[in-house]
């Protein structure tokens, strides 16, 4: 089989590791991704998020540049409403100049997750309502066909060329077919509503200076280990912290899985918790093949961005290592 892989890393904390571990694991990581022969390394962003330590894309991706060669390096995503576009253009301009060729600009419209952190950002709930002239005003700093601010230039970043993506959350998706630009998918809402925005997403598609074809990148969490019970503990922890975080509105950092699967859970949480662990493709090398293919098969992905977290990192990066084999 042939597809593309890349890999999306949030820096989660785990428990009893300091923050900053999380940090220099996902610089070593990235390491280790581009050995494997992965395509491109994407940092996130999350403000005030106990479990995830990833909230400066722009500086982590720097960081992670300077520690590898070959990878494309980028953000899954900078979330535009939080910041002016002419600030993200420099940053990315200057990326783009200490690493040509190499740096991708994945972009989400979220804002803010609590009123607190909108206000500490300086932004309020409609702040992504404009989210599409904010993106065009951002890509404009680099083609210089900017005109929301005349005369106002992003000197680092005119004439860099980073691929620009765009996070298919809410609207995303038409809005990248719009504006001719990739997309990144995820089944956040079940397969057919992802099979139907994949859809949409094609037949809308208007082709643009950044990119001639639709072009889909799908996310997933995909583990591989010697046995199917193995690979699903790397999806536990993060299961679990979702259903935590929809009941106390703050995701935590990580647990060990055997410390989850021991836990007493109401009904309730149990139900979100077993649901948490569907959709994700995991399993033995053989299992993980066929499934990858048939998802292929049935999204036409282009490529395919790997999210999986995991509380033993030993683990985890055996299983990149293990699903960048299968695919050569």
């Amino acid at each position: 089989m042939t597809i593309r892989l890349s890999v999306l890393d949030r820096s989660h904390t785990r428990r009893g590791v300091p923050a900053p571990e999380a940090l220099r694991e996902t610089v070593e990581f990235a390491r280790e991704a581009e050995a494997a022969g992965y395509h491109r390394f994407w940092v996130a962003e999350h403000h005030s998020v106990p479990g995830i330590a990833g909230a400066a894309p722009a500086v982590l991706a720097t960081a992670v540049a300077g520690a590898t060669s070959r990878i494309r390096v980028g953000t899954g995503g900078v979330m535009l409403p939080n910041h002016a576009p002419l600030v993200v253009a420099e940053q990315f301009g200057v990326l783009g100049s200490l690493f040509p060729g190499r740096i991708d600009l994945g972009l989400g419209r979220s804002v803010g997750f609590t009123s607190g952190i909108r206000r500490a950002l300086g932004r309020d709930t409609g702040a992504a309502e404009d989210y599409p002239a904010q993106v065009a005003e951002l890509l404009g700093y680099f083609t210089g066909a900017q005109r929301a601010h005349p005369g106002v230039r992003a000197v680092a970043a005119q004439g860099q060329r980073p691929e620009p993506f765009l996070l298919a959350t809410g609207s995303g998706a038409d809005h990248a077919a719009d504006l001719g630009l990739p997309v990144v998918v995820a089944a956040a809402h079940g397969e057919e509503r992802l099979l139907e925005t994949i859809r949409r997403y094609r037949a809308r598609f208007r082709p643009s200076p950044w990119a001639d074809a639709p072009h889909v990148v799908l996310a997933r969490s995909v583990a591989v280990a010697d046995t199917a019970e193995l690979a699903e503990d790397l999806l536990v922890p993060e299961a679990w912290a979702g259903v935590h975080s929809r009941r106390h509105g703050e995701f935590p950092p990580l647990e060990p899985p055997e410390a989850i699967r021991a836990r007493s859970m109401t009904d309730r949480e149990r139900h979100q918790f077993e649901r948490a662990l569907r959709g994700h493709l995991f399993g033995t090398e053989r299992a993980v093949a066929l499934g990858l293919e048939e998802l292929v098969e049935r999204t036409g992905a282009d490529e395919v961005l790997v999210t999986t977290s995991g509380y033993d990192q030993r683990q985890r990066r055996d299983s990149y290592r293990r699903l960048a084999a299968l695919v050569g």
